[in-house]
């Protein structure tokens, strides 16, 4: 396994939610406090961004319709980016206000499921949601700090939700309407390991899970077992998926938020993107099915 490289010395102060483009054979990430959707293209590594109106937790493709699905602070959008162009579809939690939304994942059945969180990671104010293709949004489960990280086995039957806060990474069996059932924990994170982040699975079935305050990611087997630590140079590794056209490569995105300057003297490329050699392959990503 080779040594992380940086692609992209973005300087991010959120960075979050890497998503593989097939479609576009680009990266496409968040930087959500600042605002802002990324997109990197690998063939020749050219960048552009777009302005947002509120914090943006996450982006997904859709399937049968071009563009995307945003996740904004309380908001769900269609967004075209060519012309650049939202059109709002639901408001979410709009009686908590120091809440946003955080993190999401597709999965096989084209649903998105997303998380939310307390902004000041105070109160258990957050919870965990589907977005089903007709639009239709539904509370799965409650009771987060700040949720995270969702990701699923290769089939569907288990999600994998996280709350950082808590250091801990939950399994649930996602039944065939869509509920929930079963949720135990996977793993806990010791303070020495940080904080667990966003996550992927790869074809193996095993996790990927970024380290906020860890300075790396971890594999870890079905059965909750650490199998495999990959070292980053920096501290808040935020999260991570696989692309390429084989599938074989690794995107990592990170953060520089709260970093005082001694410490990003540290950590020069902390907020950059990254690429490791993870030695296995991912699954293809996932689409919006509405």
């Amino acid at each position: 396994m080779s040594e992380p490289r940086v692609l992209l010395d973005a300087k991010a102060d959120l960075g979050e939610g890497p998503l593989w483009s097939a479609r576009d054979q680009a990266i496409y990430w968040t930087d959500i406090k600042v605002k802002k959707l990324n997109r990197y293209r690998l063939a020749d590594g050219t960048t552009q961004s777009w302005d947002m109106p509120d914090t943006i937790g996450w982006a997904v493709e859709r399937r049968n319709k071009p563009g995307f699905v945003i996740g904004l602070a309380h908001a769900i959008v269609e967004a075209t980016l060519d012309p650049f162009k939202l059109v709002q579809r639901c408001d979410l939690e709009t009686t908590l206000p120091g809440n946003r939304l955080n993190d999401a994942k597709v999965d096989p059945k084209g649903r998105v499921w997303f998380g939310t969180m307390n902004d000041a990671e105070k109160q258990k104010s957050g919870a965990f949601y589907r977005l089903d293709p007709d639009f239709s949004v539904h509370q799965v489960d409650h009771g987060y700090i700040c949720a995270n990280g969702p990701t699923f086995s290769p089939d569907g039957a288990i999600v994998y939700h996280t709350d950082s806060t808590l250091r801990e990474i939950y399994r649930f069996d996602v039944r065939p309407d869509g509920s929930l059932a079963n949720k135990r924990v996977f793993t806990r994170f010791s303070e020495e390991e940080g904080f667990p982040d966003g996550m992927t699975t790869d074809r193996e079935g095993c996790l990927w899970v970024a380290h906020w305050g860890g300075w790396r990611i971890t594999r870890f087997r079905a059965d909750g077992s650490r199998d495999r630590v990959v070292p980053m140079p920096v501290s808040q590794v935020t999260s991570c998926t696989f692309g390429g056209d084989r599938l074989d490569r690794m995107f990592v995105t990170s953060a520089r938020i709260g970093l005082n300057d001694a410490q990003l003297a540290k950590e020069p490329l902390a907020g950059g993107l990254f690429e490791i050699d993870p030695g296995t392959t991912g699954l293809p990503t996932p689409q919006f099915a509405g």
